[in-house]
């Protein structure tokens, strides 16, 4: 895993959620929010997990949620 990654999903009012994970050694951040522009952008969740934690939780996000590789929102 890179040092930084965001996944995002467009949501039904034309805002932005996102994860973006951050830190390529133990242990990885992981942040969880939404954006709607030009509103700042809204961190829901942060938390902090060992890197096969994270590869597999972007793996489940990916297959399962609907989250797709992404540019950096901020």
């Amino acid at each position: 895993m890179d040092n930084t990654f965001w996944l995002i999903r467009s949501s039904s009012d034309g805002g932005i959620e996102y994860v973006c994970f951050r830190g390529g050694d133990e242990p990885v951040e992981m942040l969880e929010g939404y954006h709607l522009p030009p509103q700042m952008p809204l961190i829901k969740r942060r938390r902090w997990m060992n890197r096969s934690e994270a590869i597999s939780c972007r793996h489940r996000l990916e297959s399962s949620e609907g989250f797709q590789l992404g540019r950096a929102l901020f």
